[in-house]
């Protein structure tokens, strides 16, 4: 079976459909330190990550946004000493798509190859 982080996003359309409860659920329980959460009515993945610094934490981020581009999909990241929050969602689906949950995962990634 392959892994979540080793698959590529797909181009995300108005209308996308969202993961059913069922495979949220499912694919939740292979991304233990995510949560899904809902802001403003629409369901997203939240993780907070925790460093010895600003500037671990700042390299970070940076990572995370060169994934993004790399992925042509894009999370809301917060960054503040020692801490970046990073949530996924699919704008066009105003919800959770398959694509968050492959974004999470290769976040998690990016973690354990520093």
């Amino acid at each position: 079976m392959t892994e979540l982080h080793q698959l590529k996003c797909e181009a995300c359309h108005s209308g996308a459909p969202k993961v059913t409860e069922n495979e949220k659920i499912a694919l939740l329980a292979t991304l233990p330190d995510w949560q899904a959460i809902e802001v403003d009515g629409v369901e997203q993945l939240e993780r907070l990550y925790t460093f010895k610094n600003f500037k671990l934490a700042w390299a970070f981020t940076d990572k995370v946004a060169a994934l993004a581009e790399e992925e042509c999909h894009h999370p809301e990241i917060t960054l503040e000493w020692g801490k970046v929050k990073v949530r996924w969602w699919s704008h066009a689906a105003k919800g959770l798509h398959k694509n968050d949950f492959i974004c999470a995962a290769k976040t998690d990634q990016l973690l354990s190859s520093e």
